[in-house]
């Protein structure tokens, strides 16, 4: 799906979580899960409504687009101090608590993420099969060929935005709860360059290239950072060599591996 080059945008949704949680102290409970369906759909209004300019473009159109429309989001988010806190951003209450369960614990929260990853991830490996995601596959690869057999492959794209914008809606609520401070800064241009590099890294149309890339990652910018202060261009290197001798990614060395 097309939906890694939006999430600059979809990530709006954690200023809405972390406003409903200060202001209301709406999904610090049992309502956490309600939090998590609203974000979901809020994701998926925010897509369809983005997705009506975004679709119609393809290529280095559509990512002008998308980006442009993540900048829009951003300037949103600085200029709305009253609501949004502006520069300073919005300091989180707290992680929910479920009866015992205490999600500021670092361990549970890991593993209630982990739940949500599994959960998501095999949703999205029964879309990819289904027929509708096998129809994506074939606008893909041929759009013009799908059109001539009858396809409405612009409806067909469409779709796959606004499920492409709740799931990024879900991973919103899920990094606002995670970093306990929400500022403009979440919804910049680097938010989506780190995701679309990390599928090119990882495999470009497969979901698991996508954990891969984000996994390889997160260790550079994490680990390697403790070591050496030029970690970044360890990173940059490793983006251009994959790009030059490996097209389809870390996925690509395993022929055949669309999953």
């Amino acid at each position: 799906m097309r939906g890694t080059k939006q999430l600059a945008i979809l990530l709006g949704i954690l200023a809405l979580v972390a406003i409903l949680a200060t202001k209301f102290g709406f999904g610090l409970g049992w309502d956490f899960f309600l939090v998590i369906l609203f974000g979901m759909l809020v994701g998926a209004a925010t897509a369809a409504f983005f997705g009506l300019f975004a679709v119609r473009a393809s290529g280095v159109y559509f990512l002008m687009i998308t980006l442009a429309l993540g900048m829009c989001v951003w300037g949103l988010a600085y200029r709305w101090n009253s609501l949004t806190g502006g520069d300073n951003g919005i300091n989180m209450r707290g992680r929910p608590k479920m009866g015992e369960i205490a999600f500021s614990n670092d361990l549970v929260f890991f593993y209630v993420v982990l739940g949500f990853f599994l959960a998501a991830f095999f949703a999205l490996r029964l879309l990819v099969h289904s027929p509708f995601g096998r129809s994506l596959v074939g606008i893909r690869e041929r759009e013009l060929r799908m059109k001539i057999l009858g396809y409405n492959t612009w409806l067909h794209k469409y779709i796959a935005f606004v499920i492409a914008g709740a799931f990024g809606g879900l991973a919103g609520v899920l990094w606002a709860h995670l970093n306990g401070i929400v500022s403009p800064s979440d919804v910049l241009l680097p938010a989506s360059v780190d995701a679309l590099l990390m599928v090119v890294l990882g495999g470009p149309g497969t979901l698991v290239g996508g954990l891969i890339g984000a996994t390889v990652v997160v260790f550079l910018r994490d680990y390697l950072a403790t070591l050496v202060p030029w970690w970044q261009y360890v990173l940059g290197a490793v983006y251009v060599l994959t790009i030059l001798y490996l097209p389809g990614g870390i996925m690509g060395l395993f022929k055949g591996g669309r999953a």
